[in-house]
């Protein structure tokens, strides 16, 4: 054979190991044995960071590879916290973690990486469960498409550091761990949760077989581990919904804007205006510009449904201070504002806007043979920016 044959060979097996862990078919195992994860270790693959590893007490070490793992007399461990949960936002799928070889692929292709699991066989099957693991270990006596799920009481395999960790407890089976639920409240408080677990969400199943496909991680997840791989992200959320918290903060804070024609039924409240009288002396007419600025309105908005044929905004005026105007030929008009009322043109929407008015002005002239006894009086004209 050339050795383009065999460079050629070699490339098709590396494109078909990697579609292999992309989906297929595999099984699963459990395990549980305290060593710290072999994707603890850096340069396993491009990652955010290493899977976080812990003391014995549980607590999150620094120092990276200057910890040997407790399976080899070091003081690194897994961590305990790196349990299976059910998801709570789905009762029907699960979270945890897992040793795995999948499709033959490398360390450097799966630390860090997640998988959905979809149950084929056992009462998981019939249920319809999945699970989304991430894959934070590996294992010499893995077969390929093999997932070990990391269950406390699963048993401790070909290395056993828990022991060491927590002392004396029911290990069970070296391969396979306790076959009885109940043996969990002797487990130490940082395992019963994990340990309950399996016979409960799990329901005791035996190594069902699954479907494997690769999928994001739920942040629920790296949340735990610290590791992300390159470029992949993560999914879900502990906090409220952008949505949900946009809509809280509209309904809570009121906005500054231009008066434009209001689309909810609003009420507003407008104080005394400040006056102030500037006095122009033309030839032929003396005119009086009165200029009043309001002060913010406090508004309270109330929605109305979009079939609303219309939308009301009632303004009432508190009395302003006398004007006196003087006219060019001598006479002396005094007058006070009435109070008004003002009801802009119907107008239907459904959107929810806060308004507030902007300053506006208030013009009155009075002409020059103009008298105190005129039955027209002054007229006050109020300009709205509609």
């Amino acid at each position: 054979m050339s050795f383009k044959a065999v460079a050629l060979l070699a490339l098709a097996t590396g494109f078909a190991t990697v579609a292999n862990a992309q989906s297929g078919t595999g099984t699963t195992t459990r395990y549980w044995d305290c060593c710290k994860p072999s994707c603890s270790w850096g340069g396993k693959a491009l990652v955010s960071s290493p899977v976080q590893q812990c003391d014995k007490n549980n607590s999150p070490l620094t120092g990276g590879d200057s910890n040997q793992s407790a399976c080899n007399g070091g003081d690194a461990y897994m961590c305990a916290d790196q349990t299976p949960q059910v998801n709570p936002s789905n009762p029907l799928q699960a979270f945890g973690f897992a040793a795995a070889n999948v499709g033959g692929a490398s360390e450097s292709d799966t630390c860090c990486g997640c998988y959905e699991l979809t149950f084929t066989s056992t009462s998981l099957a019939t249920a319809g469960k999945s699970m989304i693991v991430q894959v934070t270990n590996t294992g010499s006596d893995l077969v390929q498409n093999q997932f070990d799920l990391a269950f406390p009481g699963g048993g401790v395999g070909i290395f056993n550091a828990c022991s060491n960790q927590y002392g004396s407890f029911p290990l069970g089976a070296q391969y396979g761990g306790i076959t009885d639920g109940s043996l969990c409240d002797q487990y130490p408080a940082a395992l019963q949760a994990g340990c309950k677990f399996r016979f409960g969400w799990f329901e005791g199943a035996d190594n069902p077989t699954v479907s494997y496909k690769k999928v994001t991680c739920p942040a629920a997840l790296t949340a735990k581990t610290g590791c992300v791989r390159n470029g992949e992200g993560t999914t879900g959320s502990s906090g409220a919904s952008a949505s949900s918290s946009t809509v809280a903060a509209a309904s809570s804070s009121s906005s500054t804007s231009a008066y434009q024609a209001p689309s909810s039924s609003t009420t507003t409240t407008t104080v005394a205006p400040t006056t102030t009288t500037t006095t122009v002396a033309p030839s032929s007419s003396a005119a009086t510009t009165t200029l009043s600025t309001y002060q913010s309105a406090s508004t309270t908005t109330t929605d109305v449904p979009s079939s609303s044929a219309a939308t009301t905004t009632l303004s009432t005026y508190q009395s302003p201070s006398t004007t006196t105007t003087t006219s060019a030929a001598g006479a002396t008009t005094t007058t006070s504002a009435s109070l008004s009322a003002y009801t802009p043109p119907a107008n239907s929407s459904s959107s929810k806007t806060h308004k507030s008015h902007k300053t506006h002005k208030t013009t009155t002239t009075t002409s020059a043979g103009a008298s105190a006894a005129s039955d027209c009086g002054v007229q006050y004209v109020t300009l709205y920016d509609l």
